[in-house]
């Protein structure tokens, strides 16, 4: 059974870690709050321990990758989340990212389409501490009808296009990151979506994510 423990070591590499990001251009002290409030080494395996506070992602399982810092601040803080607002994340993954925004106070309503990690979340170290977190095993294209409408939505994978049904399931005056696939590299878009249902468009800086893959896997 893995020991859990977050050192003075630990809390001292994550404070030189929300320093790196303000010096990368994060200015949401919200988002860093929450993200040196987290033990990121938790979500990793042990043998990373280490090297958790290090601004690169790592691989986990189902050859998926847990984000770099920045970009898990960058899309946080491009997503404007307030405490109380209904968030939609489409892949799960090592739940960072989920937690992050459970952390600052969001309902969040988070899915995974590989059913290892799915089944991963059931033994999730912050289960109790975070009820505003809620998993869901399914394809993130279709999100969760039954759930919506959400204020905002974060997808946290390469995804081709912007997938209709979930601007379908945005508030009026919602907002989705996203980051879309532009030949090499990722674009990463923040989408609003109009009272009248149309959508505006703001392009961001490029990024490199897995694919946003379509069904189940499992």
């Amino acid at each position: 059974m893995r020991k859990y423990e977050d050192s003075y070591q630990h809390k001292g590499l994550r404070k030189k870690l929300m320093d790196l990001l303000r010096e990368k251009g994060i200015t949401d002290e919200n988002v860093l709050q929450a993200m040196n409030n987290i033990p990121r080494h938790y979500f990793l395996d042990s043998a990373f321990d280490k090297i958790a506070y290090e601004d690169r992602a790592f691989p986990i399982s189902e050859g998926q990758t847990i984000s770099q810092p920045y970009t898990v601040a960058y899309q946080t803080q491009l997503l404007q989340v307030k405490p109380g607002e209904k968030i939609l994340e489409i892949g799960t993954g090592s739940i960072y990212q989920a937690t992050v925004l459970a952390e600052m106070g969001a309902r969040v309503f988070t899915i995974e389409r590989q059913k290892k990690l799915f089944e991963q979340t059931k033994q999730f170290i912050f289960k109790n501490q975070y009820p505003n977190l809620k998993f869901f095993y399914g394809d993130g294209y279709e999100g969760l009808p039954t759930y919506a409408p959400f204020d905002k939505v974060i997808i946290t994978a390469a995804a081709p296009f912007i997938p209709p049904k979930l601007i379908e399931q945005l508030k009026p005056g919602g907002k989705m990151v996203v980051p879309v696939d532009e030949d090499h590299h990722q674009r990463m878009l923040r989408i609003t979506k109009n009272a009248d249902g149309s959508t505006s468009e703001e392009a961001f800086d490029n990024f490199s994510f897995v694919p946003m893959l379509s069904g189940r896997n499992g």
